[in-house]
């Protein structure tokens, strides 16, 4: 069972989501304002936020973004529930570190399932004790944590999904459709620069361990197999 906070200020779709969330065995929590969300954070940590991005009170954009930016909440998945469902919605929702995006109408159990595999992705244990090695690059997933020999480097919540992707497969070429599906949940027709413009402001942060994000033309990218000898800075990487 999952403590579920929903920001929706629409009484009949507050009610909806409540049944159907307890119905899959969930204890939802119900506000209908972005303050009140925050305040019910502080109080009790939810396991996930089901957040509306039309409040009165104010855009659950600027929620989302008090959330991801503070490292005490930002570990909370986020789905983004909106009527809004262009392109540009849906990035700017993922760069501001949500975890999904459903547009309204949507399935209930359509929902359900995505929010079930969220929470599953959440609890899988980490890799060893937490931490990935590889190399000069040292992640911490549950903590959102990257360090590049030993400097700490900012990440956001999709920056981070894409770089834990790329290495979870590394070795095998991701294409940019796969990345759009597995990364930003967006179908391969949407525009592949997203990826492009993505991948390479992360080699920008990760600086010298950016290499090992490989570009494989007409086809998409790829973590490398294993971290060169010459980049471990004397260190014995951990791969698995």
């Amino acid at each position: 069972m999952a403590r579920i906070l929903v920001v929706e200020d629409e009484k009949d779709l507050q009610e909806v989501l409540a049944y159907n969330l307890r119905k899959a065995g969930h204890d939802p929590i119900l506000v209908g304002l972005g303050h009140e969300a925050l305040e019910r954070v502080a109080a009790e940590m939810p396991d996930l936020i089901l957040l509306d991005l039309m409040l009165p009170d104010m855009p659950g954009t600027d929620v989302c973004r008090t959330l991801k930016s503070n490292p005490a909440t930002r570990h909370i998945p986020v789905v983004m529930l909106t009527a809004k469902g262009e392109e540009i919605d849906r990035v700017v929702g993922f760069e501001l570190g949500a975890d999904d995006y459903v547009p309204k109408p949507y399935s209930m159990r359509e929902l359900t399932l995505r929010l079930a595999a969220i929470l599953r992705r959440r609890a899988a244990p980490a890799e060893g004790p937490g931490l990935t090695v590889f190399g000069r690059l040292r992640v911490d997933r549950e903590g959102h944590r990257v360090w590049v020999d030993n400097q700490e480097v900012a990440l956001t919540a999709l920056e981070l999904r894409l770089l834990s992707t790329l290495y979870d497969r590394r070795g095998r070429v991701q294409s940019r459709a796969v990345l759009l599906d597995e990364v930003w949940r967006m179908s391969s027709d949407v525009n592949t620069r997203t990826v492009d413009t993505h991948v390479k402001r992360l080699r920008e942060k990760l600086g010298e361990a950016g290499a090992y994000l490989e570009t494989v033309r007409g086809v998409g990218y790829r973590f490398t197999g294993g971290p060169p000898e010459d980049a471990t800075s004397g260190t014995t990487p951990s791969e698995d």
